[in-house]
């Protein structure tokens, strides 16, 4: 894996959320667990059109590719 074009909070922001530091946790926090079968495109709580941002950005291998991979991780359980 490459080192990130964008920081993780520059993708926040591109998805429309609060980026600061407290947006971020507060984010992470509703949101968490993501369930281990469900794709980060797929969760129930993007708007059809980040869905389709995060969705390309993986399958495009884009300059997002690696913090949208970030953030799909940041959003499961630990170890899983």
């Amino acid at each position: 894996m490459h080192n990130p074009i964008h920081p993780f909070n520059g993708l926040v922001a591109q998805l429309g959320l609060p980026c600061d530091e407290n947006g971020i946790r507060h984010f992470l926090a509703t949101h968490t667990p993501l369930a281990a079968g469900v794709d980060l495109p797929d969760a129930i709580f993007w708007p059809p059109s980040t869905a389709t941002f995060l969705r390309e950005s993986l399958l495009e291998d884009s300059d997002w590719a690696v913090v949208v991979d970030q953030l799909s991780a940041s959003l499961r359980p630990l170890g899983k």
